[in-house]
Formats: structure tokens, sequence, C-alpha cells
């Protein structure tokens, strides 16, 4: 993943971070949690060169 430049990071980061907002997200807490982690693996691939 090393080769994709930084908006395709955010891109598949904002999917899988979709994919366990829909599919994990049963309660308000745990969909606040499921933001959260959307929000930290964005930041993350942001910040990955």
């Amino acid at each position: 993943m090393s080769g994709l430049p930084k908006r395709g990071k955010l891109l598949i980061a904002v999917l899988i971070g979709a994919a366990f907002t829909l599919s994990a997200c049963a309660t308000v807490k745990g969909l606040g949690r499921d933001i959260q982690s959307v929000g930290q693996a964005g930041s993350d691939a942001i910040n990955n060169n």
C-alpha cells in the first residue's frame, strides 16, 4: 500500500471505517467509537506518507 497516494490511502481508510460502522455499531456508544476510529484511520493515512 506504500505506492498509493495519500488520497487513495484516505479513501481506503474511510471505506474500511464505513464497513465497521455499518456492521458493528449496535449502540450509540458503539457508533461513537466507530466514528472515532474512522477519524483516527484517516489521520493515520494522511500522516503516513
